[in-house]
């Protein structure tokens, strides 16, 4: 059975296309999780809304219980990390991650970049060994990742207020939320990762329609594939 993180980070609580002022973001994300539940209808599917809820921020008292062993750790370092263990058990036990998270100001919003700092953690989803020098996915040695004990994916669905932020394109060095999330999803082990993003939100008019039009069109080609490369057997090795 495949399990599915479907996070939102965006604070507009509606979706785009059918609430006034909604958000695209989570028409993408809804929009992704309905497709998958046509060729998956057993898929399970964990629901987090950071952007009503966000996570809480990292605080000298965090930072202390993180790098605290946990046989050493007191109660109320527990309990300063119980949220943060939660998310983390979220991502662990996720075969896919669908992120719906809307560029702001050239990156990601506080909320989504608390939910990343609540996820990378010492011992639970990265870990240090200077004897280690081959890390997967990204050059750096010395660190470990945790996660990469088995394929998983994350499906980063964004939206952006102007154009031409995508690979390639004028304004790519100014898009710091994509390489910023790839780096530090493929820092603990998550190896596959896929774009996806609605642009000229600021215009509106046929540029949004036709950018939103291609974004679940897109969607429904990412769901296809990844349905269809979850669900083949792998081929035995030779002998």
């Amino acid at each position: 059975m495949t399990r599915l993180l479907h996070l939102d980070a965006s604070p507009r609580p509606g979706r785009a296309g059918s609430q006034i002022h909604g958000s695209h973001t989570r028409r993408l994300t809804h929009h992704f999780i309905s497709r998958w539940r046509t060729l998956d209808p057993e898929a399970e599917v964990v629901y987090r809304d950071i952007g009503a809820t966000p996570p809480q921020l990292t605080s000298v008292e965090w930072i202390e219980a993180a790098f605290t062993p946990a046989k050493q750790q007191t109660e109320p370092m527990r309990e300063l990390l119980a949220e943060s263990d939660a998310l983390v058990d979220e991502v662990l036990q996720a075969d896919i991650l669908v992120l719906g998270v809307p560029m702001y100001n050239f990156g990601p919003p506080a909320a989504f970049k608390s939910w990343i700092d609540n996820i990378v953690r010492i011992g639970r989803t990265v870990d240090f060994d200077p004897q280690y020098v081959a890390h997967p996915h990204l050059p750096l040695e010395g660190y470990v990742p945790l996660l990469a004990d088995r394929p998983r994916h994350a499906v980063l669905l964004s939206s952006r207020g102007g154009f031409d932020f995508g690979p390639g394109r004028p304004l790519a060095a100014l898009n710091h939320l994509e390489p910023s999330v790839r780096t530090a999803l493929q820092f603990i082990g998550i190896g596959g990762f896929h774009d996806i993003a609605v642009e000229h939100q600021e215009e509106g008019g046929e540029e949004l329609a036709a950018s939103v039009e291609s974004a679940l069109a897109h969607i429904d080609r990412l769901v296809g594939e990844l349905h269809a490369s979850m669900t083949t057997p792998s081929m035995p090795l030779p002998a």
